[in-house]
Order: structure tokens, then C-alpha cells, then sequence
């Protein structure tokens, strides 16, 4: 998650525990610890919303793009004993024709997306990514929207490959999605002192 850490439990957290959380917070097992987040602030919200925006009608809806996929915000993952929560992950229609009843997924996504922010880069990266590569996703994204950074990653039989990194205001082509060009520059938001709110 690009939301920030609030906290964890030592011993090891059921799911229960994560149940136990109020609504307003975003709650993860990782490794048998239980991770309390709380709801993104601005940049990283826009980052998430405009990226799915741009994604959803070439590659969900086949808008000008091949179509094909799922997205979904925020999706509750469970692989074994890890629940994962990314803040945006796709899945190839082929493989989830329909989405399933329960309120979380067992099925890996093909594609995942983690909005980064200072407090919890290091969780994303040490903690989710062995995570998501272990349950078999094969691309992952990072975006950062202080930096205005993209990192694209391709699962590989070594580990997580870094494919490219992209910056700022660039027009990309990013695998899986190189079948249509995105223009970074709209993930970013302006904010000022006065009206962003504290870092997660």
C-alpha cells in the first residue's frame, strides 16, 4: 500500500484480528503481522484514481485498446496466510471469466499496483513484493507521486526484473499495457502546504 503504517502486531494475527479493524483503515497480514494503515492522502489517492481511469476504458472496457482485463481498487487478496490489499490490480478475463462471491480473491492477479509513499516503501518493497511473487503475479507497478516516478517490474525465474523506470511528464508504452501509451503527467496533483494533508 502506498498508506502509511500505524502500527503492527508481534505475535501472529489471525483473521480476526484483521476484521477488527474499524472501516476507515486499510488492514494487511504480512508474514503473520498485522499492518494498519490509514486512508491515502491526496497525491496518492489521485495517482490511483487517474491510473485506473486511463487503464479501464482501453483495457477493461476494450476502448481503444484490446480489452480483456479486470481492474479492480483495492481488491483483499489472500495467499495462504497473507492477505494483501495493492491498490490496484488487474486480471486477464481468460484466466477469471467472473469475479468470484466471496468478498476477497485467492486468484493471483496478473498485474498489481502499489502507490508508494515515504513511510511505507520499505513494506512495499520488502515485505509485499516476495509476497506477490510467491503467489505468482507477473507484472507489478510502482508509482511514486512525490517522486513522479513509475517503476515497471516483470515477475522472472530469479525474482522481480526491472524492466524500466519512467519519470515526471513521460508518454509511456508499460508492459502488460503497451498497447496504448500513457502520459504520467496526469497522475500527478499540485498540492500546497496549507491543503495537503499530513504524509501518511
Amino acid at each position: 500500500m502506498g498508506s502509511g503504517l500505524s502500527g503492527f502486531m508481534k505475535t501472529r494475527a489471525t483473521y480476526e484480528d484483521l476484521l477488527a479493524v474499524p472501516d476507515h483503515q486499510v488492514a494487511e497480514i504480512l508474514d503473520g503481522e498485522l499492518y494498519v494503515s490509514p486512508r491515502p492522502a491526496h497525491p496518492h489517492a489521485r495517482a490511483a484514481t487517474m491510473l485506473v481511469a486511463d487503464l479501464a476504458g482501453p483495457f477493461d472496457r476494450g476502448r481503444g485498446g484490446p480489452g480483456g482485463w479486470w481492474f479492480l481498487i483495492e481488491p483483499e487478496l489472500h495467499f495462504g496466510d497473507d492477505v494483501v490489499v495493492p491498490d490496484l490490480a488487474g486480471w486477464r478475463r481468460e484466466r477469471m471469466p467472473a469475479a468470484p462471491s466471496a468478498p476477497f480473491f485467492t486468484l493471483a492477479p496478473a498485474w498489481a499496483c502499489e502507490v508508494v509513499s515515504p513511510s511505507t516503501q520499505q513494506i512495499d518493497r520488502r515485505r509485499k513484493l516476495p509476497i506477490y511473487a510467491h503467489a505468482g503475479v507477473g507484472h507489478l507497478w510502482l508509482v511514486d507521486p512525490l517522486a513522479r516516478t513509475l517503476e515497471v517490474y516483470r515477475r522472472s525465474a530469479e525474482g522481480w526484473l526491472l524492466v524500466a523506470t519512467h519519470a515526471a511528464g513521460e508518454k509511456v508504452k508499460a508492459e502488460p499495457f503497451d498497447a496504448v501509451e500513457l502520459e504520467l503527467s496526469a497522475l500527478w496533483i499540485e498540492t500546497t502546504e496549507a491543503s495537503e494533508p499530513a504524509e501518511k
